[in-house]
């Protein structure tokens, strides 16, 4: 894999929970996020690698299992089995945030989300060296529209891309529960 010192831009295009693509601005990286199934008991969501070097049939890197009432479900990664969403991205102190996670991505590090923890970043995901290694951006209210995109982005440095379906599955998820505050 070429390395360019840039970290991927991955434009969300509709910013919506309901699902999006994320494409990254210099087109290295694709990934796609869909709402599966939606009733009273459910709504699950699959983030595909729409990257064109990954061929064959599309089979979700993450598969994200909402519960009724728009609570907290189960998650699987990769070929990994469902584990509980809240086990998963686990609170980093009991009495803490819910806005406020930690996930065991699979490198075996510990990263965090944290909501509005920097200047102009809706989230921020740090490593545990307190490294900045991922963020969503939300379009500030000045920007004039942008055809076909939100004006969202998510950034991930790129030494962390192997990692990117994680990030997206995690953020995915706090958001998720912002908007529902859980």
């Amino acid at each position: 894999m070429t390395h360019y010192g840039l970290p991927y831009f991955l434009e969300d295009k509709t910013g919506s929970l309901a699902g999006s693509d994320f494409v990254d601005i210099h087109d290295r990286m694709r990934l796609s996020v869909r709402c599966t199934a939606r009733d009273a008991h459910r709504c699950a969501f699959m983030i595909y690698n729409m990257n064109p070097s990954v061929g064959g049939l599309l089979k979700p890197c993450a598969v994200l299992d909402f519960g009724p009432n728009n609570t907290l479900g189960t998650v699987a990664i990769g070929s990994g089995c469902h584990i509980p969403m809240t086990r998963y991205l686990t609170k980093v102190s009991p009495l803490g945030s819910s806005r406020t996670r930690k996930f065991i991505a699979s490198d075996g590090q510990e990263y965090r989300w944290n909501w509005r923890a920097r200047d102009n970043c809706e989230w921020v995901c740090q490593n545990g060296k307190n490294y900045m290694v991922a963020c969503y951006n939300l379009k500030l209210p000045e920007e004039p529209p942008y055809s076909g995109s939100s004006g969202c982005m998510l950034t991930i440095e790129e030494a962390y891309c192997h990692l990117a379906v994680e990030f997206l599955a995690s953020l995915m998820i706090m958001r998720y529960i912002a908007a529902y505050d859980l």
